[in-house]
């Protein structure tokens, strides 16, 4: 990877969370196991080849926070997702997850149908067993079936209902992390000012 490739990743990512951690309707849909931005390298095949927040974005005096600095291999789940996300859709780079519940869902479904974006459910108490039972599993089989659930179509949004241990959580994905910090602080505020 080249100096000027690493300085865009890092400088996309510091202005992203500059703009998240401004956003204090991000902070109401911060999940329990918190949120991650990630943003993967053009030929990312692992973890390693993705940026994110080491300790993940946190709530801190009721405003979003990174806990720690942006550094390659710093998330699990988020990582493994966009690179599995990115067989689907190559200009797919980024991405972040954040909290749900039933209203949010509907809102959610609505907003997307509103803006063109396809967007898909995926129900955690239909994987099959011999996936949760083996490590990493998991992800081919929730990134395949939210794209059968968007009718074949990659979605921008999917929503994850919860399972046992599981909290329920959405992942929104786009090119960059600009791209995703614009549109979660637009969907926030919009959400928080539906009333």
């Amino acid at each position: 990877m080249t100096d000027s490739e690493l300085i865009e990743m890092y400088g996309k990512m510091v202005l992203a969370l500059d703009q998240i951690e401004r956003c204090r309707e991000f902070a109401a849909i911060i999940p329990e196991v918190r949120s991650n931005l990630v943003f993967a390298r053009e030929n990312a095949k692992t973890r390693d080849d993705v940026l994110a927040v080491d300790g993940r974005i946190t709530v801190v005096k009721g405003m979003p926070h990174a806990a720690g600095k942006t550094v390659f291999g710093a998330s699990s789940h988020m990582a493994r997702l966009i690179v599995e996300y990115r067989k689907y859709d190559p200009s797919v780079r980024a991405g972040i997850d954040f909290a749900n519940n039933p209203d949010f869902a509907r809102w959610l479904e609505q907003y997307c149908a509103k803006n063109g974006w396809a967007f898909s459910v995926i129900d955690r108490r239909n994987e099959p067993d011999e996936i949760k039972e083996a490590e990493g599993a998991s992800m081919p089989w929730k990134v395949k079936e939210a794209v059968r659930a968007a009718g074949g179509r990659p979605p921008k949004i999917f929503y994850e209902t919860g399972a046992i241990g599981k909290e329920p959580v959405s992942v929104l994905v786009g090119r960059d992390p600009l791209e995703i910090a614009g549109q979660i602080c637009t969907i926030a505020k919009l959400y928080h000012d539906r009333r």
